[in-house]
């Protein structure tokens, strides 16, 4: 059987913050807010694995009133997310992500975060896309207050 999940981020960015994503760190004058590291493309493809497999979402595992994940790489997020569909019986079939943010442009940086990915999921880089938008100076993405992901996972019994 395959099944999707889809999973939904968004994060408010302050100047002097650190901007991980997809575990990467981005050079940036603004970084991602947020009581982990505020990586909302981890944390969207999180929610599209448990989604996906019906484990429910991020905050059930990893609640942003729990002291444990302050500051907490999200890397540890999808790792864990990762074994939990595996333990109930799936596999990635593809992750397909678009991270909406209006700077830093992401061209240069989405082959690195591809490849991270695949290397913390164990899968071929094959099996990930990640793209990037921006809203045309639209909302609050636009005005440089926030940044969201979207991402939709397709996983498949092993």
């Amino acid at each position: 059987m395959i099944k999707v999940g889809i999973g939904y981020d968004v994060h408010r960015l302050k100047k002097g913050e650190e901007l991980f994503i997809g575990g990467i760190k981005i050079s940036s004058a603004f970084g991602s807010e947020g009581h982990s590291d505020g990586d909302a493309l981890i944390h969207a493809i999180v929610d599209g694995l448990l989604g996906a497999a019906g484990l429910g979402d991020i905050g059930k595992y990893f609640p942003s009133d729990d002291d444990r994940w302050e500051s907490a790489e999200s890397r540890l997020f999808l790792s864990d997310a990762h074994d939990k569909i595996k333990n109930a019986g799936y596999k990635i079939n593809n992750i397909d992500s678009t991270v909406i943010l209006a700077k830093p442009r992401l061209a240069e940086h989405t082959t690195d975060i591809v490849n991270n990915l695949a290397e913390i999921l164990d899968i071929d880089k094959s099996r990930i896309s990640v793209k990037a938008t921006t809203t045309d100076g639209l909302g609050f993405i636009g005005d440089g207050l926030g940044w969201g992901v979207l991402s939709i996972v397709s996983i498949s019994d092993k």
